[in-house]
């Protein structure tokens, strides 16, 4: 028997791989993000415990004598504008004031070096309060966030905006911060000492 002639077919295009194809990179990408989503949606949401010391947004743990957590930078704003720091912020609250610091914002002090040792030696003030916290070696802001969203019993003093902002989403902490030559406190309805 011979050969059975085939003949050439012309025009016939290659088998192309489908755009909606499961092997194509991007259909992959996007199912794998959808089983994320799915699996993100069935575990059991993570809800931060109410503080029991609120009244609605009024913090009730707040008292004199106040503890005034203290930040880096509202020591040099302090020093520049020439305020002694535990007068102003007695004037601003019209009650007993307990400056403190914790270890990060002292470590943050000595990094400075010798342009902000007037800051320093302020700071070692046996006026001030250490507090030492558990961070090794941890950002300044994120220390001073974690001590607040801990322990609802502080004032937060920082001319830093960014912080600030940070600290508005705790609710019942106030922020203390310069505005001209004197402190000013928002979101403290006693504070009568405090510019409008």
């Amino acid at each position: 028997m011979g050969k059975t002639k085939t003949t050439r077919k012309f025009a016939v295009a290659k088998k192309m791989m489908s755009h909606k194809d499961g092997r194509v990179r991007e259909n992959m990408e996007k199912t794998q993000q959808k089983q994320e989503e799915a699996q993100k949606k069935a575990e059991p949401r993570h809800v931060e415990q109410a503080n029991s010391a609120l009244f609605f947004q009024y913090n009730t743990q707040l008292g004199p004598p106040y503890h005034v957590l203290v930040d880096t930078n509202f020591i040099n704003f302090s020093i520049r504008k020439k305020l002694d720091m535990v007068r102003s912020m007695m004037d601003c609250l019209l009650a007993k004031c307990i400056p403190c610091i914790t270890d990060c914002v002292m470590g943050e002090l000595e990094k400075l070096g010798g342009k902000y040792k007037i800051a320093l030696r302020l700071a070692k003030d046996p006026r001030f309060e250490r507090i030492p916290c558990q961070c090794k070696g941890c950002y300044a802001d994120d220390c001073i966030t974690k001590m607040v969203q801990q322990w609802r019993c502080f004032i937060v003093a920082t001319c830093d905006k960014e912080l600030r902002g940070r600290i508005r989403k705790v609710p019942g902490v106030p922020c203390m911060y310069i505005s001209g030559h004197k402190y000013t406190v928002e979101r403290m309805p006693e504070a009568f000492g405090a510019p409008p």
